[in-house]
């Protein structure tokens, strides 16, 4: 018996062999002229068929209940209402929104037709992705039964189709093929902490993979430390390494980490400023800061506190483009700076962020060179990020006008981020505060042990002239730095923006017929944040929390950070005062002597002599 099978079938079909057929034909053949004929169909009818058989019915699934079955409409209708419904409600929203951004108003706020809207628009959208979605996506997730059927029969067909091939050679694999000669890079977990030291001390392996490859950022930490001490020979036993949380700063804060620095934390306060009271905290090393500051604190608080507004809120940053004339930078710098294109460049800058809306725009040119300064407004967020993002929105919007737009760098030092600038002391930059108070006779008197004419003179001489004398740009004061920076350190901001939010002019003169001293600082540049960077870890948000301006403020966005910056600049007037005071009644030295050199057996008599 020979098996034949069809091209067109997996089944096989059995037919005789040509000597059987030969007796078959024989007997019947012998039978007479009437049974001459059915041998010869017999034959015929077991002649291979020209096509294949009918196939056997295919078993089908009985039908299961659609979800459309329950809608009370027809499937088309229903269909066709809630694309309408789609359509409408993001018409809506769209026009809603577009008037917000232009007029500045919160998009978050919204009242009862957009948050029907919203519902709408929600419902419309996850309808229709479930009815046109699903199905479009299932065939390639989940193919069906008669799908995996006919193609596992046409691959078996195929595996025949050359006698040269046997089948184990034709069949295709669902696994990925495997190069036997593929090295695998390994996780160093299962390698003991000294084996790991050798590798980093020999180069062998990156110090920087640790992290991932150990999955312990304490251990990486740990081993990174131990190789630093075999490749240097330097014994690091002072910096701690225990009792930090590694994976906070993980990607966000420091890499190739070793330990943490301690450093004191001091409160000086409490500090009334616009009726309420604050307790300011101060990370430092430089004795007497604190203390200083406490006393001006203490002097402010006994003559009624100080009042503070927030002038400007806005992040600058200032990319540089470069055209093949100065002529063609001049129609970049018309185009940006005219009104009528204000409202789209908006709407292309507000897209990086919630939060972010464009204020304005400053141009400056240099030969071929544009400088274009955006500013913004960036929420509780100290925002450069938010602004990086969104000028390069507008970047890449420009590049269709402006083709010939060559963009050396998103940042071309007109913002001006972390340098002296005059641009940051004229402009502004981050959040612009002015603070004054008027400190009574008798406090200047008692508290700070010195006259208000002393104050008003030595203010004009040291911290006017003086510092016109020097050239200084932005340092018309005494040692705001000195504040700011402990602030800074402490609430987890950007220490290098120290440099443009020092930014101070301290103003002293003498009212009430020169009883009182009217006192005043003014700070166009504090940039500070209550969320993101270092603001985020245990130690600076306890001190952002105990200021009352931890995280974002959800009912009115940057609330938070502007509050911070009005509590930097009153802590500033304090410090401002108090040196001051020091410096006319000719104690400077006396104190720091008293709380910088002191001796430990000094302590408590440095300590009771503060107050």
């Amino acid at each position: 018996m020979a098996i034949s099978i069809y091209k067109y079938s997996s089944q096989p079909h059995v037919i005789h062999s040509p000597r059987r057929r030969k007796r078959r034909w024989k007997r019947f053949h012998s039978g007479g002229a009437k049974r001459r004929k059915r041998p010869v169909m017999e034959a015929r009818r077991r002649r291979l068929p020209l096509r294949p058989p009918p196939a056997a019915p295919a078993y089908r699934l009985p039908t299961s209940p659609q979800a459309s079955d329950a809608f009370p409409l027809p499937i088309r209708l229903t269909n066709h209402v809630f694309v309408v419904l789609f359509v409408a409600s993001l018409a809506f929203l769209m026009r809603r929104w577009r008037s917000k951004i232009i007029s500045g108003a919160p998009l978050h706020a919204v009242d009862l037709p957009e948050l029907a809207a919203v519902i709408s628009f929600v419902s419309s959208l996850t309808y229709l992705l479930n009815f046109f979605g699903i199905p479009f996506v299932q065939p390639f997730l989940f193919p069906s039964p008669d799908d995996v059927s006919v193609s596992s029969s046409a691959k078996k067909i195929q595996s025949f189709s050359s006698p040269d091939e046997t089948p184990a050679e034709k069949i295709p694999s669902f696994c990925p093929k495997i190069d036997p000669l593929e090295k695998k890079i390994e996780p160093l977990s299962h390698e003991s902490d000294e084996e790991i030291i050798e590798s980093v001390s020999s180069g062998l392996t990156p110090s920087y993979i640790l992290e991932s490859k150990l999955g312990d950022c304490r251990r990486a930490a740990g081993v990174r430390r131990e190789a630093l001490k075999r490749m240097t020979g330097r014994h690091i036993e002072g910096l701690p390494i225990d009792g930090f949380d590694y994976e906070s700063i993980l990607g966000q804060c420091c890499e190739m980490p070793i330990g943490f620095v301690t450093l004191p934390v001091g409160i000086a306060g409490p500090l009334v400023l616009d009726g309420m009271k604050y307790y300011v905290p101060m990370a430092t090393t430089e004795g007497c800061l604190v203390a200083s500051t406490n006393r001006g604190c203490k002097a402010i608080s006994e003559s009624g506190g100080a009042a503070s507004v927030v002038l400007r809120d806005r992040m600058t940053r200032a990319p540089v483009v470069r055209f093949a004339s100065a002529k063609r930078a001049a129609e970049l710098k018309f185009f940006l700076e005219a009104q009528a294109n204000f409202e789209t460049l908006a709407i292309v800058f507000n897209r990086s962020s919630r939060f972010a809306r464009l204020q304005g725009i400053h141009c400056s040119l240099a030969g071929k060179n544009l400088y274009m300064r955006f500013s913004c407004s960036t929420g509780d967020a100290m925002g450069m990020n938010m602004v990086s993002k969104g000028v390069q929105n507008v970047l890449d919007y420009l590049q269709s006008d402006f083709p010939d737009m060559d963009v050396i760098s998103i940042s071309g030092n007109f913002c001006s981020d972390k340098k002296p600038a005059a641009v940051n002391w004229i402009e502004g930059r981050g959040k612009s505060v002015v603070c004054e108070a008027i400190i009574k006779e008798e406090v200047v008197q008692k508290v700070l042990k010195t006259r208000v004419s002393d104050l008003v003179q030595l203010n004009t001489i040291k911290n006017l002239a003086g510092s016109a004398v020097a050239g200084a740009l932005g340092g018309f004061n005494a040692h705001a730095s000195n504040i700011v920076s402990a602030i800074f350190i402490a609430t987890g901001q950007d220490p290098a923006q120290n440099v443009e939010s020092s930014h101070c002019i301290t103003m002293m003169e003498a009212v009430n017929d020169g009883k009182d001293l009217h006192i005043s600082v003014t700070m166009p540049s504090i940039e500070v944040g209550t969320i993101g960077g270092g603001t985020q870890l245990a130690s600076q948000s306890a001190c952002l929390d105990l200021l009352g301006v931890k995280g974002a403020n959800m009912e009115s966005p940057g609330a938070n950070a502007r509050l911070l910056a009005t509590i930097v600049a009153g802590a500033v007037l304090a410090g401002e005062l108090s040196l001051m005071s020091a410096l006319a009644a000719g104690q400077l030295v006396k104190s720091h002597m008293m709380y910088n050199r002191a001796n430990k057996g000094d302590e408590n008599k440095a300590c009771s002599k503060g107050d």
